[in-house]
């Protein structure tokens, strides 16, 4: 969120001092993520400890603090365990949010500053850790399975109809309706290629494992010691491997590097692993449809959201241009075997 939401400083204020007994004595709006549903402060109490505070509104799933606690309890260094608070709970009650606090870490995204090689095979090393933890079964049966559901796919389609027949008063949404008008075929193709290969995943068995499911730069935060970090644990699913491994060379980590200097950095940390090209493929088209149906639903459908409007737009366009996400997952196609391969 990246305009204050209507919520008074003194009700967090409050709240910290209630559930956390935290005394924050300044209480600092960060304009971070384009989540428009997720607000985020930086506390300070009496003795000058800072603190970091989210506010997520909405359907609120508490595997989302559960599990980055118990990575961190499991002594993975790369994670940034949420606090209790005094009634022994990940999260307070704020409404119409929940309230969760950590530790504050200072420091930069992957987009902010570069990833060296040494970060890169610590990502490698840390992922594979989150991989391949052992999460307490009453947990795992309450994360969300993979199911390649086609909800995304039908919404583009959904959105695509609707921008041949209405015009927006929005400028931001006018902008958007016309620019998705010009990218129809390549809309079209995306929705496509992630419905074919979804059919297919669908028929087969593949390992299920604890996904980030969002692990692109701008949740890699570098601090100022240069340690790495993974943040954000909002999007979390059991689902094949390539859920997250599809990031890796997937054009999401600022262009910096060649995907094959970004794989090659990260599987000296992850260790070597057989890779199942459909699933990259379906993932990497399976996520700028996500991304452009969330879009649509964030500007079409409504005119409040101030600069996260425009922001939103930003991002969106920007998955168009050349050697950006959509090139990089057409070209994943080079991967497939040829029956998997667009005639």
């Amino acid at each position: 969120m990246l305009e204050k939401p209507n919520l008074p400083d003194s009700r967090i204020v409050d709240c910290l001092r209630t559930d956390y007994g935290l005394d924050a004595v300044r209480l600092s709006f960060l304009p971070l993520g384009a989540d428009r549903d997720t607000a985020v402060y930086r506390a300070v109490t009496g003795d000058a400890t800072p603190y970091f505070v989210k506010l997520r509104r909405g359907d609120f799933d508490e595997t989302t603090v559960i599990v980055p606690r118990l990575l961190g309890d499991l002594g993975i260094r790369q994670i940034i365990a949420p606090l209790f608070t005094r009634s022994n709970r990940l999260w307070a009650s704020l409404d119409p949010f929940r309230l969760t606090v950590s530790p504050y870490v200072d420091g930069l995204n992957g987009y902010e500053v570069e990833l060296h090689d040494h970060h890169w095979v610590d990502f490698g090393r840390a992922l594979k850790a989150v991989h391949t933890a052992v999460m307490p079964s009453t947990v795992i049966e309450r994360i969300p399975r993979e199911n390649y559901s086609a909800q995304w796919r039908e919404r583009v389609r959904h959105f695509q109809a609707l921008i041949d027949t209405t015009t927006f008063s929005d400028p931001v949404a006018a902008e958007l309706a016309a620019f998705l008008r010009r990218q129809h075929r390549i809309v079209s193709e995306l929705v496509s290629r992630a419905e074919r290969l979804a059919s297919f995943l669908q028929t087969r068995s593949l390992p299920f494992i604890l996904c980030h499911a969002d692990i692109h730069a701008g949740n890699i935060l570098i601090d100022t010691s240069g340690q790495l970090y993974i943040v954000d644990w909002d999007t979390l699913i059991l689902a094949p491997k390539e859920r997250d491994l599809m990031y890796v060379g997937g054009g999401l980590f600022g262009g910096r590097r060649s995907p094959q200097e970004e794989e090659a950095l990260f599987y000296q940390g992850y260790g070597q692993v057989a890779v199942d090209p459909v699933a990259l493929a379906y993932y990497r088209y399976e996520r700028i449809v996500q991304d452009i149906a969330a879009y649509c639903e964030q500007i079409l459908l409504t005119d409040e959201g101030g600069a996260d409007r425009q922001e939103g737009l930003r991002q969106l366009t920007g998955q168009f241009e050349p050697h950006a996400v959509i090139d990089v997952a057409f070209q994943s196609e080079a991967r497939l075997p040829p029956e998997f391969r667009p005639q």
